[in-house]
């Protein structure tokens, strides 16, 4: 179902915002995957060469840009929009990794990023996969660069907070006319989703300017049973969005213990705990209607910049580092909105 986690001038990203994107990001890799020490040693090199490459890449751009001349005011420039080939992000990967035959990639995902003429490309290391690493290419198919793609303008948030506001329809904790909306995109068989889960739940009990909508974004072509338990909890929150909440809970306190041979098992059993009928919600999970909503869900994610899990939207704000957010910060985000919102 899911392929992952897009015309103005490339600009070059500072290689330490890459270095750091990259090191949070491979930090929880090294922390949840020692039994893997090897496959995690060439998935770090994996990302300090790509990270090389960008500052490198950074370090040229940044000379060429400085001894162009001066474009007239009155020029126009076109800009011819093209996208990299699976053969071109193929080709990229074999020259970058192919020296390692125990280095495993696959090219996941494609598409426009949320800023036109920019490519973002999801690749997958290891076998099964166990990092996601997305980098986005320009249109001149000769630089690319990682980092983190962020809105601006005068209300830099206000477009993905009213597309969520309008198409975010998932179970609700908190009240209704509450100001300030949080999105949480997340996947059920995500250690990292379970692990914010306390601080998620700490924030809505002390936040009362706070509701929170939840949206499946299962990542299938590495957790093998997400894909089934997010259609357990559509079903559930459409049914009885009450025992929702519950459901919800058990399954990320029982995470460890599914796997994709007892997932049907154990998630009927958990709906049974939680409140609802199984044998119904099993039939309802089955469904194309309700596959149907789920992968809705997962565009909608994909659509506003979603690529992993957990990633919050406070307001429209993105937030994808959770577990590296103390809780004071989240805090200060959800009252300052409350307050700006005032004042509209």
């Amino acid at each position: 179902m899911k392929a992952s986690a897009e015309v103005p001038e490339l600009k070059s990203v500072p290689s330490t915002v890459a270095d750091g994107l990259l090191t949070q990001s491979l930090l929880r890799l090294v922390l949840t995957e020692r039994k893997h020490l090897k496959t995690t040693i060439r998935l770090v090199c994996c990302a300090a060469l790509f990270a090389g490459m960008i500052s490198a890449q950074t370090t040229k751009s940044a000379r060429t840009q400085k001894a162009a001349p001066a474009a007239k005011e009155s020029a126009v420039t076109t800009i011819t929009v093209r996208r990299p080939s699976m053969e071109m992000l193929n080709s990229f990967m074999h020259h970058m990794f192919g020296y390692d035959p125990m280095i495993k990639w696959k090219v996941e995902s494609v598409r426009p990023s949320e800023v036109p003429g920019i490519t973002e490309v999801v690749v997958t290391f290891g076998e099964p996969p166990q990092q996601r690493t997305a980098f986005y290419v320009g249109s001149d198919l000769e630089h690319a660069f990682i980092g983190q793609i962020i809105p601006f303008g005068a209300d830099p948030f206000g477009p993905v907070r009213n597309k969520l506001a309008a198409e975010a329809k998932g179970a609700v904790q908190g009240s209704a006319s509450a100001p300030v909306e949080i999105v949480e995109f997340s996947d059920f068989e995500c250690p990292h989703c379970k692990k914010a889960q306390p601080k998620l739940e700490q924030l809505m009990n002390e936040s009362p300017n706070a509701r929170l909508v939840f949206e499946n974004f299962p990542l299938s072509n590495i957790h093998k049973w997400a894909d089934l338990a997010a259609d357990y909890a559509d079903c559930i929150a459409r049914s009885n969005p009450d025992k929702f909440w519950k459901f919800f809970h058990s399954v990320f306190d029982q995470q460890e213990q599914i796997t994709d041979q007892t997932a049907a098992a154990k998630l009927s059993a958990l709906a049974t705990d939680a409140g609802v009928d199984a044998t119904a919600t099993s039939t309802c999970a089955n469904s194309a209607e309700t596959k149907a909503r789920v992968n809705q869900q997962y565009e909608l994610g994909v659509s506003v910049g979603v690529n992993a899990t957990p990633t919050l939207f406070l307001n429209g704000r993105k937030i994808e580092n959770v577990n590296d957010t103390p809780i004071e910060v989240l805090k200060q985000m959800v009252d300052f909105e409350a307050s700006e919102s005032q004042k509209k």
